[in-house]
């Protein structure tokens, strides 16, 4: 009897371990259906989906959805208007399978809203602004909170993609997020999206901002890099238009006799350099010699003697003879001039 009841739970469980797991579908964001059958755990085998619409002819997965190499689910292709009808699937692996109905009209979930703002108006309320792309009968929800205190929530009105808070005060912190799902106009879906990012507003001293912490952050870097950018390129203006000049105070080179090095250091114009050059280009002076004539001489030729006068110009140079009996002798010039007066004495 124990064993047979042994036998009995062995083959119970073998059947229980080949049947093919739950399956659960959902449509997303009104694009496609994603079915899975991994809730229950990730199934050992790799099972092949079937699936078709009511009044429409079905066809296997053609793009499956795995983890780890295993197939846990399937990504099928829907039509908008096809939400309202029953979504029979189909899951086998070798001889067993498992059918099912869905109805999907209260199963959509969509993305979460995007590009979440917010803007302090002139008005002195904070608007937030947010974008959803199937925006057709679609509700949001919003959550806030003011200096990390609890959130608080407020729906939506169907369509609208904005939301207020009244007379917020400058010395605290707003911070929002938003999700949305398919209003009860248009079949309400059981399903909310996830939450957006979040948006804060304003700061504990008093001071506003209409961005996030981290765009805060990013603003102060482009800002901080612009500025030294302009910064640069002012002083190379001022440089350029010799508003602003650097001197270097040269080196004090060492005396010394050598012209170059003088000019070097005075740094003089050219013209001023030019009336330093030394001028070679005076006029030479002839010079001639003349020796002294005796007395006795000169008295018994006077007019030879004013016939030796030599022509002078006015750079001439005189050098009288010494009269003592040490003198030198004369010039060819002077000889000469004695000679003429000997022979005028003769003649006379």
């Amino acid at each position: 009897m124990t064993t047979t009841l042994l036998l009995l739970l062995c083959l119970t469980g073998v059947v229980i371990a080949n049947e093919p797991p739950d399956v659960d579908c959902i449509v997303v964001h009104l694009a496609a259906v994603h079915c899975v059958w991994n809730k229950q755990g990730t199934p050992e085998v790799n099972y092949t989906f079937y699936g078709k619409f009511h009044n429409d002819k079905g066809s296997d997965c053609g793009n499956y959805l795995s983890v780890n190499n295993t197939i846990i689910g399937c990504k099928f292709p829907y039509k908008k208007e096809q939400r309202f009808d029953t979504f029979h699937t189909v899951l086998k692996h070798g001889d067993s399978k498992t059918e099912k109905d869905h109805e999907l009209k209260g199963k959509v979930r969509l993305n979460p809203p995007t590009n979440l703002t917010v803007q302090n108006v002139s008005d002195s309320n904070l608007w937030y602004y947010w974008n959803q792309t199937s925006n057709g009968c679609v509700e949001s929800e919003v959550r806030f909170r003011s200096n990390n205190k609890k959130w608080q929530s407020s729906k939506v009105s169907i369509g609208k993609q904005n939301y207020c808070i009244n007379m917020p005060s400058s010395s605290s912190v707003y911070e929002l997020q938003v999700r949305s799902r398919i209003g009860n106009d248009c079949g309400e879906s059981e399903y909310w999206s996830d939450w957006s990012e979040p948006v804060t507003w304003g700061s504990n001293n008093g001071t506003e901002t209409n961005q996030p912490n981290n765009t805060m952050s990013v603003w102060a870097t482009v800002v901080s890099i612009s500025a030294a950018l302009t910064l640069v390129l002012l002083v190379m203006m001022l440089l350029h238009h010799e508003r602003l000049r650097i001197i270097f105070i040269p080196v004090v080179p060492k005396p010394s006799l050598f012209h170059d090095d003088i000019e070097d250091w005075l740094r003089m114009s050219k013209g001023l350099k030019e009336g330093f050059k030394a001028s070679y280009n005076e006029r030479a002076c002839p010079v001639r010699e003349y020796c002294h004539v005796s007395q006795s001489d000169s008295e018994s030729s006077d007019s030879s003697t004013s016939s030796v006068t030599t022509d002078q110009t006015d750079c001439s140079v005189f050098i009288l003879a010494n009269e003592s009996e040490e003198s030198t002798p004369c010039s060819s010039s002077t000889s000469v001039a004695v000679t003429l007066s000997e022979e005028q004495q003769v003649s006379v």
